[in-house]
């Protein structure tokens, strides 16, 4: 008899190789060449021939590989727990509006940057300006979110408000996109279209940061996670608090949701369907486990859809929105058509 702990250590190591196989192929592709050789040394701070490959290297393709495990592993964990505390399989971390909430923040400071005057015009071309009004909007969702579940009890009620958010911001996105002239509505349209480059290692420390503070939140929930999954008069019923726990989770997936729209856009479709995936290779549904592998399978997946995206030799970089999405939606439509076991 196979031993399943024994069984999911031998996939952990397995993943782990495969994470690290193709972080060193998503640094080696680019618009430029560099022999692999070159890049071991430009990463250990070794003798290279050019000086630009270094370059190259450590301030883009590096941040931009860091970027992609952070966004990927975020997002995914995020739509686990939001799969989990809804019980529904097509939930994913954009549905608490977390995500609208930080495109209407992006929105106003791009569409009616008219309106400010110019110092805040040439801010809103920034990073830190376009995550600042990001943060901003996210933020004043989450607490909108988190004052209805204060007072309300139901948990799909919840998600309800939260797709309601959602409904308003886009409505205030399309009359300000309405007003707007043909640059804005390019500059918000690339904005949307997601990015993992162009990040500086202040910024990605700051993505990191947050990254780290909404993944402890998830360490103190994994066994009421697990007892979520039959429903919350069981959970109760085990002595899990409930509300507590949802509360944790609705932090937890704010902060990783939030920041991560900041930075990098709005990435579709990893959150909803890395967990599905890891739950068909784990077949198993306990947290303490899926947690991690999640994580680890959504690096991967982000990384092979930031590799698909660059266009390996070509100076053109094709949006990773777009990627993400060509790559889950298939996915999720598979898994119904074979009528996988999905639902909770």
């Amino acid at each position: 008899m196979i031993n399943p702990t024994k069984s999911y250590r031998n996939t952990f190591i397995i993943l782990l190789f495969t994470l690290v196989l193709i972080w060193f192929v998503n640094i080696s592709l680019g618009s430029v060449y560099i022999p692999l050789k070159q890049i071991i040394a430009s990463l250990f701070n070794g003798e290279v021939e050019k000086e630009s490959w270094k370059s190259i290297v450590l301030n883009y393709r590096l941040p931009k590989a860091i970027t992609a495990i952070i966004v990927g592993s975020g997002l995914s964990i995020s739509g686990l727990l939001m799969q989990t505390l809804f019980r529904n399989p097509l939930a994913g971390p954009f549905v608490l509006g977390i995500s609208s909430g930080a495109s209407l923040g992006v929105a106003i400071l791009i569409l009616g940057a008219s309106f400010f005057g110019a110092n805040i015009t040439s801010y809103a071309f920034t990073n830190f300006g376009l995550a600042f009004a990001a943060s901003l909007g996210a933020f004043l969702v989450l607490s909108a979110v988190m004052l209805a579940a204060i007072k309300v009890r139901n948990t799909m009620s919840i998600l309800i408000i939260g797709l309601m958010f959602g409904s308003l911001t886009s409505a205030v996105i399309s009359i300000l996109a309405y007003f707007s002239s043909a640059s804005q509505l390019q500059q918000y349209m690339f904005w949307s279209f997601g990015s993992l480059g162009n990040l500086s290692w202040n910024e990605i420390l700051a993505l990191l940061v947050t990254f780290l503070i909404g993944i402890s939140f998830v360490i103190f929930i994994i066994k009421p996670l697990n007892s979520l999954l039959l429903g919350e008069n069981y959970a109760k019923s085990m002595g899990v608090n409930v509300k507590r726990t949802r509360n944790f989770v609705l932090i937890s997936t704010s902060l990783l949701t939030g920041v991560i729209t900041a930075f990098s856009g709005p990435i579709a479709f990893i959150g909803l369907a890395v967990p599905h995936l890891t739950k068909l290779l784990f077949n198993t549904s306990n947290h303490k486990t899926l947690i991690p592998a999640v994580a680890i399978s959504g690096a991967i997946i982000m990384l092979i859809c930031d590799s698909i995206a660059q266009l390996p030799t070509s100076e053109f970089t094709l949006p990773i929105n777009a990627i993400t999405s060509l790559f889950g939606a298939p996915i999720i439509i598979w898994l119904l058509v074979r009528k996988r076991k999905i639902y909770y």
